[in-house]
């Protein structure tokens, strides 16, 4: 675990390309070994699958680190303050931006990239998923905005309402399979990749507010899908059971679960003062300010978000219902189902607060970020 989180703050604090591929590729193997060792019946399937999409991945990455630190005139460079200032002749440009990109679209996940997403989750232990939920899907996000945009913005300009598209028909398909899942740890995987849907729109309106909204969703989603897998596993340990269709009735032997479950699949569907619902609604500010796209396009695209977002409630509100509404495990006389005790308790409220928190004041995060958000979209201004 300490392995993989290691990794994972490596690959966000580095200021060296090569140091970033490094911790990149460095917390692939903790992550291999908690699959293949921890997991569900099917781990080995899951865990290879796992390693094969992000290490296939990882080749283009590091294609991409090497081409643009050897490029250039003066003494190869790897060091990201320099590389900022560097320019590129355009066909190369976007053949460093694919590269970059197909390695942070298998993390992210992008649709159709995301298949190894689901079949991670719903084998994983769910102290595994909220790391992957809370943390390493992040790391494709801050990839494309660090890296793509930051470095190469004359490609990142082309690509990007194409991007605005395939984030558009993420979050909607993702959003229709999720209703389909019995897994309730599959249910909540297809959930997040519904979610980044929103960080891809954000991060390619090119606008100060979608970007905003992008580093919002990016914080809100973290903290929203590490509970939902906590509480998932919670569950589990007291009834054993994986499936929602067996599910059921566990609402009033286990209140302060249901209570937690409940709250947090409110922040999920953006709700009002919680924090998914102002980065949300941020995105959808940064899309219709975005100087790329026309009339026409932005209003397909914004009634296309709203799809995604009336289909949320669907899939969040009826995995709630199946399993803590009826009566199928109420009569069960069973000693493993007590509540929630003072640790999880701890664990979950330590949770909630900064999804309130962001969500009733937003401008500590964007206070943060509003200078580097600022010198990233100055390279916008001229292209």
């Amino acid at each position: 675990m300490l392995a993989m989180y290691s990794g994972q703050i490596g690959s966000f604090s580095s200021r060296d390309l090569l140091l970033f591929f490094i911790m990149w590729e460095l917390e692939l193997i903790p992550v291999y070994l908690l699959l293949s060792m921890w997991g569900g019946k099917k781990r080995l399937y899951s865990a290879t699958k796992f390693i094969l999409y992000t290490a296939g991945g990882s080749v283009f990455l590091l294609i991409g680190v090497l081409g643009v630190g050897l490029y250039g005139s003066t003494e190869p460079t790897l060091n990201l303050e320099r590389l900022v200032n560097q320019s590129y002749p355009l066909a190369l440009e976007i053949i460093f931006y694919i590269g970059f990109f197909i390695a942070f679209a298998v993390k992210l996940p992008i649709i159709p990239l995301h298949t190894w997403l689901p079949d991670t989750h719903g084998e994983a232990h769910y102290s595994t998923c909220m790391l992957l939920a809370g943390i390493l899907l992040k790391m494709g996000a801050y990839g494309l905005v660090r890296i793509n945009m930051e470095l190469l913005p004359h490609a990142h300009s082309i690509f990007s309402p194409w991007l605005i598209i395939i984030g558009t028909m993420q979050i909607i398909y993702a959003a229709l399979t999720s209703p389909g899942q019995r897994n309730l740890k599959k249910r909540i995987a297809y959930s997040s990749v519904s979610h980044m849907g929103f960080i891809i729109i954000g991060i390619s309106s090119i606008t100060e507010t979608g970007l905003n909204g992008a580093i919002l969703q990016i914080i809100s989603h973290g903290f929203i899908g590490a509970a939902l897998f906590f509480l998932a596993g919670t569950s589990y340990d007291r009834i054993r059971l994986v499936y929602l269709d067996e599910m059921g009735g566990i609402a009033i032997p286990m209140p302060k679960i249901f209570t937690l479950f409940s709250s947090f699949s409110m922040a999920s569907l953006a709700l009002p003062g919680m924090s998914g619902f102002i980065a949300e609604l941020i995105v959808f500010f940064g899309i219709i300010m975005s100087q790329k796209l026309l009339l026409m396009p932005k209003i397909l695209i914004t009634f296309g978000m709203a799809i995604g977002m009336i289909l949320t409630p669907i899939y969040s509100l009826s995995m709630s219902r199946q399993m803590f509404y009826g009566y199928k495990l109420f009569n069960i006389k069973n000693s493993y189902l007590f509540d929630s005790g003072p640790r999880e308790f701890f664990v979950s409220t330590s949770i909630f607060l900064p999804v309130i928190g962001v969500g009733v004041y937003p401008d500590f995060v964007l206070s943060l970020s509003a200078e580097k958000v600022e010198a990233i979209l100055s390279k916008f201004l001229y292209i």
